[in-house]
Parts: structure tokens; sequence; C-alpha cells
């Protein structure tokens, strides 16, 4: 008897989406038997990786350089973009040139915000992990100086009456010309080329069959968004469910190696000799 395969994704709309199909029996899938699948915030996720107790799920592509050697990425499935990346927000007046001794939280040590915030202001040390909702109350009360926000915050930072100091997805386009890549969907290596090729083109699916039935997705995703609005849910799934979620493709993929090679670079990333993917 095969043991079914053990999957987490986040809570958030644009994972809602691409894995309802998958999980909901909207899709045949020959060879293939999942375990009901465990959302999680992504730093959770994050930390499940480090343990190895997931075979397929999503993570943060800066936990993704610590965990190489035993996962791949798969080509659907990821959030990379154009105008999406994570914002580093204050209350008005805040002076950006005081960074360095700001208090600044962070949505997980594991997340691409914090690799991403690392890279773009080195010298500020001093940061407080906060789930990523917690973060723009957290910002307003004056508990931090300032905060990195990710996901639905950034379409709602400003009716908290906050302000952006730096865009740091722009910051990174302008830097490298790249696209951000945010987050991945990956499988364990153990699991062979076979398998790991038969769940990437099942997730594949799912987002197509999303993209043709948009309004059966949408109870799922309502029922674990954090934001309700629907208006900021398809928001979120326009910016975040793209062309690079359904085949990475060259450009995806080069946009993942820069941010490694810039971790390691930086000092934060170890040196891993394992593939990206396994060239599915």
């Amino acid at each position: 008897m095969t043991t079914p395969l053990t999957l987490g994704y986040s809570p958030c709309p644009n994972d809602t989406y691409i894995f309802y199909g998958l999980t909901h029996g909207k899709l045949a899938l020959p060879g293939i038997e999942l375990a009901p699948p465990l959302l999680e915030d992504v730093e959770t996720l994050n930390s499940w990786a480090i343990q190895k107790k997931l075979d397929i799920t999503k993570l943060s592509f800066h936990a993704l350089g610590h965990v190489m050697d035993e996962y791949c990425v798969l080509s659907a499935g990821s959030a990379l973009g154009r105008g999406c990346g994570p914002l580093l927000v204050a209350r008005p007046g805040f002076d950006a040139a005081a960074l360095g001794d700001a208090k600044i939280a962070i949505p997980g040590r594991l997340t691409t915000a914090n690799l991403l915030f690392r890279m773009y202001s080195p010298e500020s040390h001093d940061l407080l992990e906060l789930r990523f909702d917690e973060i723009m109350s957290a910002v307003k009360n004056g508990e931090v100086d300032a905060g990195v926000i990710i996901h639905e915050s950034r379409f709602t930072y400003a009716a908290q009456g906050l302000a952006c100091l730096q865009d740091l997805g722009q910051w990174w386009e302008e830097s490298t010309s790249h696209p951000i890549p945010l987050g991945c969907i990956a499988a364990r290596r153990s699991l062979g080329r076979e398998r790991i090729e038969q769940i990437d083109k099942a997730i594949h699916d799912s987002i197509v069959w999303a993209d043709e039935h948009p309004g059966d997705c949408l109870p799922y995703i309502r029922q674990y968004a954090q934001e309700m609005d629907e208006r900021v849910m398809q928001n979120h799934i326009n910016l975040y469910v793209n062309d690079y979620s359904r085949a990475l493709g060259t450009d995806g993929k080069a946009a993942i190696e820069t941010f490694l090679r810039l971790g390691r670079e930086a000092g934060i990333l170890p040196i891993h000799s394992k593939e990206i993917t396994l060239q599915i």
C-alpha cells in the first residue's frame, strides 16, 4: 500500500487558488495519492522544510537556499513577478536614514522578505520576527519603527495610515533586472524524477483548471483569506498567479539562481552543489 504524499501550502489566495482543483477531486491524478493538505503560514512551512517534514511544500526562496540538498523546485506553482515584492512600511514621518538604528519587524527569519531586506539594509540588526498579519498593527502601535509586509498587506497598508519607505521588489528589479522570486513549490528529491514530474504536471493542471473555473474556487479562497474583501483577494490572485506560476521558464530560473547567488555572497545562505530543479 502506497503512503499518501504530504502536502503543505499557505492560506493566501494565490495558493488556495492554485491548489483548489488538485485537493478537491477536480483532476485525475494517476500515480499520486495525497494526504489532506496542511495550510500554514509560510514561515511555519519554511521551518518544517528544515525538519524535512513534508513531501511537497510551499517555500520561501530564502528557505529553499537552506534545504536544496533535500528539496528541488517544481516548474509550476511559484510566485515570481514584477511589481509584487515586499514593502518596507512605517508611520508617516519616519526618517529612512535612521533604518540602521531602527527596530524592524520581519515576517519570519526564513522568508524571502527578510533576505531581501537584509540585502537592502545590511546595517539593520534589530529585527523582530512576527507573523505577517501582525506586522502592520505593530508598526501602527509603535512596537516597532518599521516593518516588512507581504501578501495582502501591500493592498491595505495605506488604508491603515502607513507609508511605504521602499518597495523591495522594485529595488530588486532595478538592481538585477530580474523579476523578484518570492516563493515556490518544492518536492523532496527522494521522491524521484518520475513522481516529481507527475506532481509538477498535476499542479500545472490545477492552475489551468482554476483559470477555467475561477468562481468555483472562491468559497475555498474566502474561507482562508486574511483579507475578506473580494476585490483585494482578486488583486492578490492576479498579481501572484501569473505565467511564472504556470511554468518557471528560463527567465524564472535565472531569477532564482541570481537571488540564491546574491544571498550566498551576502553570507546569509549556505553553499549547495545541487541544481535548483531536477530539470523537469
